[in-house]
């Protein structure tokens, strides 16, 4: 399957982006998919997952009640909505099938889609 994240963008702080991970070929198959970022000179960090049976979600703490991440199967897409946004969530998003929050335990990543938060 191949991945495709959207939906970034330049906002101002304290604005609102949804980005979306389309899958491609076939459906989301592992048992989670989850968004990581990166942001310049930094190491990948996890952001949030979901899963697909039962829909449970799990957050970073930095992120943690203005993220949101959803699913839709029919659609065979995950929706990253991003409010109260930060300068530091600044960083290239990319999504990924996986499980946990360790990057490793991920494959299939997307292109990426960049953030931009200003000030």
């Amino acid at each position: 399957v191949q991945l495709q994240a959207s939906g970034g963008g330049l906002v101002q702080a304290g604005g609102s982006l949804r980005l979306s991970c389309a899958a491609s070929g076939r459906a989301f198959s592992r048992y989670a998919t989850g968004w990581f970022r990166q942001a310049p000179g930094k190491e990948r960090e996890f952001v949030a997952y979901i899963t697909w049976i039962t829909g449970s979600t799990y957050y970073a703490d930095s992120v943690k009640g203005r993220f949101a991440i959803s699913r839709d199967a029919a659609k065979n897409t995950v929706y990253l909505q991003m409010d109260g946004l930060k300068p530091e969530d600044t960083a290239v998003y990319y999504c990924a099938e996986g499980a946990g929050v360790s990057s490793s335990r991920y494959d299939n990543w997307g292109q990426g889609t960049q953030v931009t938060v200003s000030s």
